[in-house]
């Protein structure tokens, strides 16, 4: 009996199905998973396939590289997807005219508002009695001498007002000194902070946040701004919102830049002729264009903007990677989702980010066939065995799904993959219908690490797929549900207190981020509903009878994402409102809702008898 390689090729995962078939039976023998190389559907896939098939090979009890037992390779038709952000503005603001220290110490010392001049601590028995200063204390000077620095000062009747400390030092001087001051400590570029100049130090009460100098029109009081002037004091303020202790400088020479890229125009191509929209104008107006638009036949950015410049990177990208002229590249596909991203405010000492609104984008590049017989011909070439391209994943994915104990058609399958959700529907008498969308996992990951600030993709993905605790005690936790879990060993001291992931039952990995628990929570559960639910719904009525959701009965969620402990929950409760019937696959009755594809391209491969 000759043996099939059916192989599934993802934005994330290679899947293998391997198989002994002949004109009335399949005889699965093998299975097997590994990390595609290079983007979907372009010549770095090779090392992936190669790597995933010597795995299959090996589970079936042959040699890892025997590639002679495998009579024929079926190859999915893959299309790329690409996803990227696209600001609502891209500002970058340098403040002249202030400075800001805005970051969170654990501990800063004191409590209250000071405004006075900066003046450093060496300098300060040479102040005049009754100047209101804030002391800026470096490294160098311990506690105990910064105390008794400003204690001495006090006594000579300088008017202490506040300090800025390198060290972490705050609590200990405070608690040495005469008069309770504010201090913020921990400030690394304590060299950069000006001296001579007006400024104000707030530190707000424990489990309080500032409440001045996050405040516009505060800091134009304390400051005597005028109205331009508080304007542009704007990102400080936004970027102090939520901290618990805060400086800010006026430094009063030079002037405010500001130099802004704008987000920018998108315009999508499609039976209606050209239509332009802003991304300014947010997700929910974008992707109304998009579906009054659709078929798309292309999308193009504006030139010199942010999202002129995503959509060029793709064509480029995609150009490079598979050899074809831009002018041949198309983006048949987007999805857009309202985010926050972090911006770095030049002018912070400390780091400070402003949050501004932002849209996160998702592309599709349509397959081609030249690029896809390209890739063919290249595993073909590495691996010595004949390769066929089968079909794309809808289609693929719904034969692969008919393996699951209790479904029979009509049947619809939801694919949720990493780059794109695709939707297809078996009716009846075999004519299937089927979808190709972008925007699937990895776009999750994108929002994640957007609106959280990670730069780390492995955290961002640990993020999303595993649930989250706060750990209370060194025997117990509370889960994100909040409920309770008791542990009979003690935890390790680094966790408590910490916000911590649930990676299994035994093992908790501690998150060294400044979020709760419930913010966290919260941005990964909306970047899922927005993703896939929105995307469930879209592929869905592209492939119902008259577009009707209501007209499907059943419906099977395959994919890496259908393996999510809460994505799968979102779909089936969405489409409960539709009275459809929603569940995780379940293929060949033992691998759940994985290697869907790769099963159907090794079935479609027998049916279409191309041995």
């Amino acid at each position: 009996m000759p043996t099939i390689a059916g192989i599934d090729i993802g934005n994330a995962t290679t899947e293998v199905a391997l198989a002994r078939v002949n004109e009335n039976s399949v005889e699965f023998i093998s299975s097997s998973i590994a990390y595609t190389t290079g983007i979907k559907g372009t010549l770095q896939n090779v090392a992936g396939v190669r790597r995933a098939l010597s795995l299959a090979l090996e589970k079936a009890g042959w040699s890892r590289d025997d590639f002679k037992k495998v009579d024929f390779i079926c190859l999915n038709r893959a299309a790329p997807v690409i996803g990227d952000v696209a600001m609502e503005t891209i500002t970058e603001t340098v403040i002249t005219e202030s400075t800001m220290i805005g970051h969170n110490p654990s501990t800063p010392g004191g409590v209250g508002v000071g405004v006075g001049e900066t003046v450093s601590i060496f300098d300060l028995d040479m102040t005049k009695p009754g100047h209101p200063v804030v002391v800026v204390i470096p490294g160098s000077v311990n506690f105990e001498e910064a105390a008794e620095k400003i204690n001495d000062a006090l006594s000579k009747g300088i008017d202490v007002r506040g300090a800025i400390c390198q060290s972490d030092d705050g609590v200990l001087i405070v608690n040495r000194l005469n008069k309770v001051i504010p201090i913020v400590d921990e400030v690394k570029a304590i060299d950069r902070v000006p001296l001579g100049m007006q400024c104000c130090v707030e530190v707000a009460p424990p489990g309080r946040s500032v409440e001045l100098l996050s405040n516009p029109y505060d800091i134009a009081t304390i400051f005597d701004l005028s109205a331009d002037e508080t304007r542009q004091i704007v990102p400080v303020a936004k970027a102090l919102i939520g901290n618990r202790s805060a400086v800010v400088i006026r430094t009063p020479l030079g002037e405010v830049k500001e130099r802004r890229i704008p987000a920018g125009e998108l315009y999508i191509i499609g039976p209606t002729g050209k239509r332009t929209i802003n991304i300014d104008d947010g997700a929910k107006a974008i992707m109304e264009v998009a579906e009054s638009n659709w078929p798309i036949q292309d999308i193009f950015g504006q030139p010199g903007t942010n999202v002129g410049g995503m959509m060029e990177r793709v064509r480029k990208t995609m150009s490079e990677l598979t050899g074809l002229p831009l002018g041949e590249i198309h983006i048949k596909d987007l999805l857009a989702v309202d985010t926050m991203v972090p911006q770095r405010v030049v002018g912070g000492l400390a780091e400070e980010f402003a949050m501004e609104t932002g849209v996160a984008l998702a592309v599709m590049v349509e397959a081609q066939e030249l690029p896809m017989q390209k890739l063919a011909s290249a595993i073909e070439s590495d691996i010595g065995v004949k390769v066929e391209i089968g079909g794309v994943e809808a289609e693929m994915a719904i034969s692969g799904a008919l393996t699951t104990p209790g479904t029979s058609t009509p049947l619809a399958v939801l694919d949720l993959g990493a780059g794109s959700t695709d939707a297809s529907l078996m009716r009846p008498n075999g004519q299937v219908e089927l979808i190709h969308l972008a925007g699937a996992g990895n776009m999750i990951d994108t929002i994640i690490a957007s609106e959280l600030g990670i730069d780390d993709m492995e955290l961002v993905e640990n993020i999303k797929v595993h649930p989250l605790c706060k750990v209370e005690s060194v025997f117990h936790v509370r889960l994100e549900d909040g409920t309770v879990r008791f542990f009979d060993k003690p935890l390790a001291p680094e966790l408590f207190g910490r916000v911590a992931l649930m990676v299994n039952d035994n093992f908790l990995s501690p998150l060294l981020l400044d979020f709760s628990i419930e913010r966290i929570r919260n941005v990964r559960r909306k970047a899922k509903r927005e993703v896939f639910v929105t995307n469930a719904l879209r592929a869905l009525k592209r492939v119902a009878p008259a577009q009707n959701i209501r007209l499907i009965d059943f419906v099977v969620l395959v994919g890496g994402s259908a393996l999510d402990f809460e994505i799968p929950n979102m779909i089936t409760e969405e489409l409960a409102k539709y009275s459809v019937v929603a569940g995780r696959g379940n293929i060949r009755g033992s691998l759940g809702p994985r290697n869907a594809v790769a099963t159907g391209l090794v079935l479609s491969s027998v049916g279409r008898k191309i041995l």
